[in-house]
């Protein structure tokens, strides 16, 4: 799997290139060739820091464990991905309590990081993701939910798996690696936590995560 997602785009580079160097191209159309080897290349790129994610996590080595503030987690993901939801016109909502568990923060922020990207990229146009905290004396609960096109019943077994796409041409058009989900299931169970998913169809997802 991992050699079939690395050739795609690494083929794809090669492609431009060669059409450029044969002097195919018109001087006018380079910038666009040029522009499309650089986002393949930093799908590459993302791909490959996902891969070695994965890898850290089958190792199962142990981690430097710290009281980490999911609610924190949550407010430095909202930052970061702030333009790629003003790009399309989405709303990000936080509600909640600190949410601190005894964990590792980098897999914590990966974790959140990827729930609330995908979040964004299924969404529709204009509308809201929202992220709720709960806190009791047993469990911290984080919930993700977006009123984007949804999951079908047959895919939501499937979607924590590697490389698994439930739209792939939606995915490649987004720069989705298809490990991002994977990442979550892994980080999750990393801090023996439990992820749960609510889909329909045209009316959204919802991820809960309880530690």
């Amino acid at each position: 799997n991992v050699s079939h997602e690395l050739k795609t785009p690494l083929q794809s580079i090669i492609g431009s290139a060669e059409l450029i160097e044969n002097g195919i191209v018109k001087n006018e159309d380079i910038p666009q060739f040029i522009g499309y080897i650089h986002k393949e290349a930093s799908r590459l790129v993302t791909l490959i820091d996902d891969i070695i994610r994965l890898s850290e996590l089958d190792e199962k080595r142990e981690m430097e464990m710290e009281d980490v503030s999911l609610r924190d987690v949550t407010e430095e993901v909202f930052e970061t991905l702030s333009s790629a939801a003003e790009k399309k016109d989405i709303s990000l909502h936080l509600e909640g309590e600190k949410g601190t568990i005894r964990g590792v923060r980098r897999l914590l922020t990966e974790m959140m990081y990827n729930l609330c990207d995908n979040a964004i990229k299924y969404s529709n146009t204009g509308g809201t993701v929202r992220v709720f905290i709960t806190q009791t004396r047993n469990d911290v609960t984080v919930s993700v939910q977006d009123h984007g096109i949804g999951i079908a019943p047959e895919h939501q077994e499937k979607i924590f798996e590697r490389f698994y796409r439930v739209d792939k041409s939606h995915s490649k058009e987004t720069g989705g690696t298809g490990l991002g989900l994977s990442i979550v299931k892994h980080a999750v169970a990393y801090h023996k936590g439990k992820v749960k998913l609510e889909s329909a169809v045209g009316e959204g997802t919802t991820v809960k995560i309880v530690f």
